[in-house]
Order: C-alpha cells, then structure tokens, then sequence
C-alpha cells in the first residue's frame, strides 16, 4: 500500500492519499458506485432526462472534481435533487435546452463565488460556521433525508405501503450493521456492498426485482448525448436561466455542509487546503461539463459520505475507480439495467444507516467541540437549524423555492452573528 509523506489520519483503515490493492480497490470502488447509483439515476427518472447520461455526467464530473481539488478531497459528484421541480416545469416548455442553459449558469454561478472567495480569503468560514451552527447544519443533512430512506422503504412508486417493502429494507439494515461490526479483514471494508447485495437476493425471495428490462437492454448501449449545436438548436432561454442559477447559492450550502462533514472524518481542514475556491470550482465544472452531454446539474453526494464514515477508507483512489465504473457502466446497457433493478427497499435499508451516520457525525462536532448547551444563546441557534431544516421549512418567492436546509443554514448564521456571546443562562 502506498504510504503518505505526510500527516495521516489515525482513525482511517486506509487514507485519503493512500492506495489499497487492486482487489480490494475494485470492490470498494464497487461500493460507492452501488451506493450513489439509485439517487443519481432516480433524478434524471424523475425529470424525463436519459439514466445513462446521468451516470456518465456524474462520473466524469467526479474525475474533474478531484482532479481540480488536486486529489485531496475523496467526494462523489451526483445528480442534484434541489433542481427536480424547475426542471420538470422546463421539460414541458423548453424542453432539454432550456434545462441546459441552466445547468450551465448554475456551474458559472459557483465559479463566479469561488473567484470572489479566492479574492476574500478563508478566515470568514470560521466566524460565520462556527461549531453551533455547523453541528446541526450536519445533523439537518443527514435527517431531512430521513423521509426519502422511509418512503423508499416502505411504498411505491403510488404511495401504496408494502409491508414486504419494509421487511426487505429492515433486513437489509441488520445484515449491514452485522457486516460493519463483525466481518474482519476486507470484507469488513465493504459492509454496504454486501448489504446491497444479500438485500437484491432477499428483494428476489420477495418477489420484488422485475429482470425484464435487464434481460432486454444490450450490452453496448450508447447514450443518447445532447449536445448544444448538433442534438439541438441554440436559443437562449431567460427564463430556464433564471429558474436554476439561483437555486446554486441552495446547493452551496450542502457542499460547505459535506465538506465540514469530510472535515470531521478525515481530521483535515479542506476549506484551507485545497481550499474553498477549488471545492467550488470542481462543483461548478462537473455541472458545466453536465450541460454540455445532457446531465442535469450534479452536487456532493450525502451518501458517499456517509460510506466513507462507516468505512473509514478515505482513499481519493476508491472515488476515482467509483467515478471510472459510472463513465463504463453508462455504456454497458445490461450492468446499467441490473443495477436499476436494485429495488427501492435495499436502498432505503442502506440509506437508514448512510443517512443516520451523517446525522451522527454532526452530535459529534457538537461533543467533541464542547458546545455548552446551558447557554441559551446555543440552545436557540441550534433548535431553529434543526427544527425549520428537518421540517423542510421552505420559502417560496415567486417561481423560486429555497429548501428548509438553504433556509435553516442561512438563519443559523445570521443568528450565530447578531446574538451576544454573553447571554444570560
């Protein structure tokens, strides 16, 4: 295993610079791939967009992102949820073009922010995301996404509840704790894998995996890429503009969120190296190079950290193989398909842990940051993040919706900024 020249993190089996053999890194790789898969794809569904293209634009936004964040950052780039509702409303309209250009402004809109942070410098973050605003800021991340792991868990795609939904993604919950807890050596590196994978077979004993449309995709499969000039005419679209540019600052809030969660985890401080202007910058080009094959806009994937928490292998080399597997997979029609088949309840068992460790890793920074919670000024900070981001408190002006997180976030700082320190208990 290659050995860093530098700091190494104690608590990590293998870290971020380092690079575990080739039969552990396919299937670690394997695990990300599997772990992002059902979101990524579940976007473009939802949308009317192509999956391939999805999962092309994804992985290749991947490769670019740790390649301008220098290899540092061990992050997967996924397709957005926070774009789904303009996008459907554009779909109707402009069709693909118009969601292009938006896509387009949105990854102009974070280069634009990281060129005024890089003029600005690093030391605001401090002061403006202190532990009692970040803490709970983690904490809304992983449980405002609690409602998407029970949902996928227990109903359909008509809302009807399914007790063998539930039965399937609670065993798929237990045989990935058991997994994580009691396998040794590299099986113990892979828990969420198996998870996946022992819950397809249980999903296949319950008679909910439908092979049809693995048995009728192809193997090579060509995605259909839209490209500005040839798959259409250039027009520009206002509106398409201005329904998805605004909706970046949103995101920008879960990529700080992510990366103070990556803070924690991998005992390094990437807003000062390779620093916020490059974390923003590998955001906003892997959603222009969306724009340009047909992808929707991509950011940081909630479940990829989550894998890295219950892992602790923190190799950049797992995310570049993950990011390597989603460009190939995108033209193999029949793994593609077989992956689709992965049946809503497997994800939602997996996402129960993902999402409960992210939620964990924020109680965390609060503990070991020693956040008093005697004082009221932190008790009042920290019920409004949590309450108006988990209850996705959103606000609404005119055809833009900010999420409960942007909100909570937003209002969490500006607390954190005008209460005085010294407020009575």
């Amino acid at each position: 295993m290659q050995q860093p020249s530098h700091y190494r993190n104690p608590d990590a089996l293998i870290d971020i610079d380092e690079r575990p053999g080739w039969g552990q890194w396919l299937g670690l790789s394997l695990q990300h791939l599997f772990s992002m898969f059902g979101s990524t794809v579940l976007v473009p569904i939802l949308v009317g967009l192509n999956p391939g293209i999805a999962l092309f634009s994804s992985g290749v936004g991947t490769l670019m992102y740790i390649l301008i964040t220098r290899g540092k950052i061990p992050a997967y780039m996924g397709s957005s949820f926070s774009f789904i509702m303009p996008m459907i409303a554009l779909m109707k309209t402009t069709g693909y073009p118009g969601i292009a250009q938006g896509t387009l402004a949105v990854g102009l809109v974070y280069l634009i922010v990281a060129l005024v942070v890089a003029a600005v410098g690093p030391d605001w973050i401090d002061r403006v995301l202190p532990p009692i605003v970040v803490g709970p800021m983690v904490m809304v991340i992983g449980l405002s996404l609690a409602g998407s792991a029970a949902q996928k868990a227990t109903v359909d795609s008509q809302g009807t509840y399914h007790w063998q939904f539930f039965a399937v993604a609670i065993i798929t919950l237990l045989l990935t704790i058991g997994f994580n807890l009691f396998l040794r050596g590299f099986l113990a590196l892979v828990p969420i894998l198996l998870g996946i994978v022992c819950g397809y077979l249980v999903a296949v004993a319950f008679g909910l995996v439908n092979f049809t449309p693995v048995l009728q995709a192809e193997w090579f499969q060509l995605p259909k890429f839209e490209i500005p000039g040839v798959s259409y005419s250039l027009h520009f679209y206002w509106g398409a503009v201005l329904s998805l540019a605004p909706i970046a600052f949103v995101t920008m809030t879960e990529h700080i969120g992510h990366i103070t969660v990556l803070n924690e985890l991998t005992h390094r401080n990437f807003f000062r190296d390779p620093g916020l202007t490059h974390t923003l910058a590998g955001d906003g080009v892997a959603s222009i190079i969306a724009s340009f094959v047909g992808g929707p806009p991509v950011t940081s994937y909630g479940e990829n950290v989550g894998v890295l928490a219950i892992t602790r292998v923190h190799s950049v080399y797992v995310l570049i193989g993950a990011a390597t597997f989603a460009v190939i997979f995108s033209f193999v029609g029949k793994l593609s398909a077989l992956i689709e088949s992965i049946p809503n309840p497997v994800i939602g068992g997996i996402s129960f842990l993902l999402f409960g460790v992210i939620a964990s890793s924020g109680l965390r920074i609060l503990i070991e940051k020693h956040v008093d919670f005697n004082q009221k000024r932190n008790l009042m900070i920290a019920s409004a993040i949590l309450v108006i981001g988990i209850g996705d408190a959103y606000l609404k002006i005119g055809q833009y919706q900010f999420s409960g997180l942007a909100v909570a976030a937003v209002l969490g700082i500006i607390l954190n900024l005008v209460l005085p320190q010294a407020a009575h208990k």
